[in-house]
This record gives structure tokens, sequence and C-alpha cells, in this order.
């Protein structure tokens, strides 16, 4: 949820903290600090609340040389954004900065009174560094220290910690939360991920739950609790830095939206030959998938709607029964998986906290479990059974766009090689749908987005609302459901998705004058049902909005968005842009932080 960074080398710390901070602040940005070795070897701390830009302006008023240090970006957990509560959280003998969240920190402050500790902030993170401090006064090992507190902790978390009698190295532990060490030339550094350090080095240590890591900087050493060293490999990233970056688009939203046909791509042409699905390449049990009693797909917002396509498509081409679990959910309702179900778990960071409970649970109860993921080397990744990689590049904006696109299609693949190998579809029909998947939908995304016009005309007039819904039948509904979300997360218009049916069970009587109803109409089975529901609200004041494929006209609707000729099957994947970019629109419109919106982060490592 947070981010954490650390450096010690031959350079200024302080430009390459700021520098980490900046790339990781989609993260978490009420807060932000610093903490660093001054010239006298003594740590130093500034921090403040709101953006980077304040922590820039105190930085800016002072003259620093640093060699080693720490910094952090906040989205918060315990405690209002301020001054008092950002990190880092420091004593006489340690400074800390933690992203996750310590579950015992109200036990740990009552120990830590008792024993005449005082608490400055309203933070958990401040129960953990005093817990160390605690620690290190009687233990005097850095590592025994650190072993000793991380006993003492429940929760989820990553630390990176400055110890004030050790003026040239970072300790950095992982217990869940994500942490990587990246291996520089004369310069080391600790991150929640690479794109905080891609400037400087592509190559980075994956640091697993449990170890910690001793960061000077001419070495780096991996150790576990009992100070064994672990030989962990050196792994390089393959992503460019300018990947992360705009790239001359207003927004990263925009930036990510526009990369969806390579994505697509990118995702998808490494896994087909001869026109049809190969996995090959990805370690992944087919015969046990196909033999499965029941699959389950687990997920949480985005990644959910785009398990809810899934199963859509699974129960089509392979006919097996699908569920589709609420990550936040699943652990709670005492599922029933066995040795015979499969569990697809789909996160685009790999680190969603309720996604990674649900996958131990579905591995404790001997599920096989399988990972759809884009980060490489994420804690889900590494602990399911097998893993495929969607390898669309790094997402920055919080609303999340290109990762519903990939991971959709790659959910597409898996559902036709399902029903290959099943003989419930023909090799024939394979084909049409792979090559249509990889050759035409690209270029039907691309005119989408070059031909928007009617989608920023569409999101001015629905702009200044204060309502809107979505409806829709089948995969429409699910589509319906991904475009609220999207909707109400960057514009923060109040917005609800229903299945088009249910529009005379209740929600009907929400509509008047002008509240726009956008209805997604893309089955030509299912078209009559949803304008006649269409129609009834338009009935009442409505102004009705409907995407549709091109063929049809509807004289009667207020705006109708056409998609170009597409396959039903496939639909959902142009349709999605359509209302990826009818959000962004909106949240122009309404001069909202899109990137950042409110009050959200990007990884929600918590639960």
């Amino acid at each position: 949820m947070c981010g954490i960074i650390g450096y010690t080398g031959s350079n200024n710390s302080i430009n390459i903290l700021m520098s980490g901070l900046s790339a990781l602040e989609y993260r978490g940005y009420d807060s932000a600090g610093i903490a660093y070795f001054d010239e006298n070897n003594s740590i130093q701390t500034i921090k403040s609340s709101g953006r980077l830009s304040s922590l820039s302006e105190k930085i800016s008023d002072r003259q620093i040389s640093s060699l080693c240090g720490i910094g952090h970006t906040r989205w918060a957990t315990h405690g209002k954004p301020s001054d008092i509560n950002a990190h880092p959280h420091s004593s006489s003998t340690v400074s800390l900065v933690h992203n996750g969240i310590i579950e015992n920190y109200a036990k740990i402050k009552s120990f830590l009174k008792s024993h005449g500790y005082d608490f400055l902030s309203e933070t958990d993170t401040e129960a953990a560094a005093l817990l160390l401090d605690y620690n290190y006064k009687i233990l005097k090992y850095p590592i025994k220290a650190i072993a000793g507190t991380s006993a003492m902790l429940e929760g989820s978390y990553a630390f990176a910690i400055l110890f004030s009698d050790i003026p040239d190295t970072i300790y950095a532990l992982r217990h869940d939360s994500p942490l990587i060490l990246g291996v520089g030339a004369g310069e080391n550094f600790a991150a929640s991920d690479i794109t905080a350090k891609k400037k400087k080095t592509k190559n980075y240590i994956a640091l697993e739950h449990g170890e910690i890591g001793c960061i000077k900087s001419d070495k780096i050493e991996v150790v576990d609790f009992s100070a064994n060293i672990i030989k962990k490999p050196v792994l390089t990233a393959s992503w460019n830095f300018e990947q992360a970056q705009r790239e001359g688009y207003e927004h990263f939203m925009l930036k990510e939206i526009n990369e969806e046909p390579q994505s697509i791509i990118n995702t998808l042409h490494p896994r087909i030959k001869e026109e049809l699905p190969d996995f090959s390449c990805d370690s992944i049990d087919f015969d046990r998938i196909i033999n499965s009693e029941r699959i389950h797909i687990i997920a949480c917002g985005t990644a959910m709607h785009a398990g809810l396509i899934g199963r859509m498509l699974i129960e089509k081409y392979a006919k097996i029964p699908v569920n589709v679990e609420i990550a936040s959910e699943f652990r709670y309702n005492n599922p029933i998986l066995s040795k015979n179900d499969t569990a697809i778990i789909i996160s685009q960071s790999g680190e969603t906290a309720d996604s990674l409970a649900a996958l131990r649970l579905a591995k404790s109860l001997k599920a096989y479990t399988v990972a759809v993921v884009n980060v490489i080397g994420s804690s889900i990744a590494r602990e399911a059974d097998s893993v495929l990689y969607t390898w669309a590049g790094p997402e920055i904006a919080v609303a999340s766009t290109k990762a519903y696109s990939v991971q959709t299609s790659l959910l597409c693949l898996i559902a036709i090689q399902m029903g290959i190998l099943r003989n419930t579809i023909d090799i024939r029909f394979a084909r049409k749908i792979v090559s249509e998947l990889v050759s035409d939908i690209p270029e039907i995304i691309k005119s989408i987005i070059n031909k928007s016009e009617i989608i920023h005309e569409t999101a001015k007039r629905i702009s200044k609302s204060d309502d809107i819904f979505f409806i829709g039948r089948g995969a429409d509904y699910y589509l319906s459901e991904e475009g609220s979300l999207k909707l109400k997360e960057i514009s923060y218009i109040h917005s609800e998705a229903y299945p088009a049916g249910e529009l005379k069970h209740g929600t009907i009587s929400l509509i008047e004058n002008n509240v726009p109803v956008i209805a997604i109409a893309t089955s030509e089975y299912l078209i009559s049902k949803t304008i006649s529901n269409l129609r009834e609200t338009k009935s009442r004041g409505a102004l009705t909005i409907l995407i549709c494929n091109e063929k049809f006209n509807f004289d009667d609707i207020d705006i109708v968005i056409k998609l170009p000729a597409v396959s039903e099957d496939l639909a959902f994947l142009p349709t999605v842009t359509i209302l990826q970019l009818l959000a962004y629109y909106t949240a122009l419109e309404r001069a909202c932080d899109i990137d950042k919106p409110r009050n959200l982060a990007k990884s929600v490592t918590v639960e």
C-alpha cells in the first residue's frame, strides 16, 4: 500500500530517495518522509503530510549531504495523514519505514508503555519502530533484534531500517509485503518495486518472506533469522524506465489505455502457435484444470470483473462450472474446495493482500492454484502452483485499465485451450477466435481510441450528473460492473450497475429527469430485451446512452456509441476501452486527479 525506498552508495542519497519516491507515489500519496545519515553520521528526519511536493519544499530549504538514507510515501491505514503520522518513525537507536499493517500494534503499544516508552503518533508503525528499539537495546545485534521483533509482530510488513550506530548500512525485512533489493555499481538499494530504482539499475534480488537484507554500498547479504547467509540470484528487470513515465500523455491512465493493443499482443503472441493456444512456455497443468470438478476464480475489484468474463468463456467453451469469488469474502465464507478443484487467482500487482490470503487457503485445502499476475516475482506468483504472467508492463495509474484487457484476453485463451482439450469446441472455431483475438481486436481498440470524439462528447453530457446507472445482460452486465467502477473511482460520481432485467425490481424508482442510464448491448440475442429496458428509463426522463454493435440503429435513444464489427464473444475487449475512455473524459471534465483518485491506492497490500 505504501512505498519504500532505501539507498546507500557514493552519491547524495537525498536526490536518489526523492526520485525513487516520485516513482513510488502511486502506492500512496497522503504523506512522505526521509531519514538519512548526515555528515556527522547522525540520523536526521524530514517528513510532511500531503503530496511529495510538500516534502520537496522542506528539503529545498536545506543544504544536505548524505550517502545513506531511507524514504517513504504513505497511504494511511492507522492515523490520519499528518506530519507526525508520516514515516519514518524513529527512536534514539533506529529509524524505520514500513509498508503493510501491524495487526497487534495495540498490544505492542501497551507492552512498550509499561517499559517506559512514549508514543508521538497514531500509527501502528511507531509501535514496530519502538519495539525494534527495545529489542536492539537488549540483544545488541541488528539481526537478532530484527528477528526478535518480527517474532512479536502480527500482520504483513516490509521494513527498511537504519540503526544509529551503523551509518553505512540499511537493513530490510520482508514479511508478506513486497520488497526488493536493487544491485548497483558501488551503490545498492531497497524498494517496494522495480520502478523506484529503474534509473539507476535493472538488477535486483527478490527478498522472500522471512528474509533480512543487509545492504552496504559495496555488497548485499541476505540472511535468515539466525544470521545464516542465503545465496540469492541477481535478477534483471526487462522493463525500461521510460515505460513508467507518461511519454507525453496528459495522464498515466490515458497512456495505459493507449497501450492496450500492444499489451494484448505481448500477452498472447508467445502463447500462440499455428493460430492455436500454446502454453508450452508456461508451467501450467491443463490436464488437472480440465479434469477439475469446479474452477474457482478469486480476485478483487477490476480483476474480479475480469474473472466474470473468464467464467462466461470457460463455461461456454469448456463446459466446466466456474465460481467467481470476491477475494475479501472468500476465506470468511467457509469455501468448499478439494484436491479436485482449481483456484485461479487474478491480481495485477501479485501482492493484493486478500487475494494472497485466498491463495494460501486454497493451497491448504489441496486445490490446484494458478496465478494470473503482471508483476514477475510477486508474492502470488511465487506461492501459486503455476503462474501465467500477463506481461503488460507497469501500470501506474490507480485506476486499472490495460490490466483488465490482458487478464480477460489471457482468460479467453485459457478457455479456448480448455475447450480444445475437452473436445467441446472444434479446431476450426478455435482458430477463428484466436485469429480475431490477436489480429483484429488490437486494431479495433486502436480505432476506438483514435476516434473517441463521441465518447468525449458523451462525457461532457454526463459530467454534471450526481448519479449514473449502467445496465446490461450476460457479459454486458459484467462490463457494466467494470464501467461503473471505473467511473466512480476517478470521477467521484455515484454510479451503480444492474442487470437490465432487474430495473423493475426497485431500481427504476431512482430514475428521474436527465439521470444518465448507460446500456451495453453487444449481444444480438439480448439486444431487444436490453433496449426495451432502456426505453423504460427514457419514458421516465432518463438521458439514455447505448453502446452497441455498429449494425444496429435506434433513433429514439439519445446517444448511441457504436462498436466496430466484432465477434460477440470478444466484444468485451473494445467495449471496455469505450467504458475506460468514458470514465477518463468524465473525470477530465470534472478536473479530478485522474491518476491518483482520493482515498485509493494502486496496490492494496492490507485487508
